[in-house]
């Protein structure tokens, strides 16, 4: 692919460039926050006296997380392909919670599904073991 979406795949999709590696630690920062902020929630008296403030990081959280699986499935050749993956499916149960809740009363708590999406720290992790064996073998 070229052009934008070419830029944006690689960005996204490809952990070995500085902007891939960038984006995901921007992006494990933000997964680690909003299940910070949803734990938070759950402890009623800090739930009480921050629910405000708490219900508009959740928004945020899930704005920014449709925002990003909106741009991953522009980023693939095969955006189906994508939605139906293992972190394709992740990256929307991670989003349904906050917009289920406006019609189903109680469905927020689905929110603990965003912890699943950590599992992208595993996939750099092992990405980082290879770098080192890569090197390893370039010497």
């Amino acid at each position: 692919m070229t052009g934008w979406r070419g830029k944006l795949y690689e960005t996204i999709f490809e952990a070995d460039t500085r902007a891939g590696r960038t984006f995901d630690v921007l992006l494990l920062i933000a997964i680690v926050l909003s299940v910070v902020l949803v734990m938070l929630e759950s402890v009623p008296t800090y739930g009480a006296e921050h629910g405000d403030a708490l219900m508009a990081a959740e928004w945020f959280f899930t704005i920014l997380f449709t925002l990003e699986y909106l741009v991953r499935l522009y980023s693939v050749k095969r955006p189906m392909s994508y939605a139906r993956s293992f972190y394709g499916v992740i990256d929307l149960l991670a989003i349904l919670p906050t917009y289920l809740s406006l019609v189903i009363p109680g469905s927020q708590y689905l929110l603990v599904i965003r912890i699943l999406r950590v599992l992208r720290v595993f996939r750099v992790l092992k990405l980082a073991t290879y770098v080192g064996a890569t090197q390893d073998l370039m010497t």
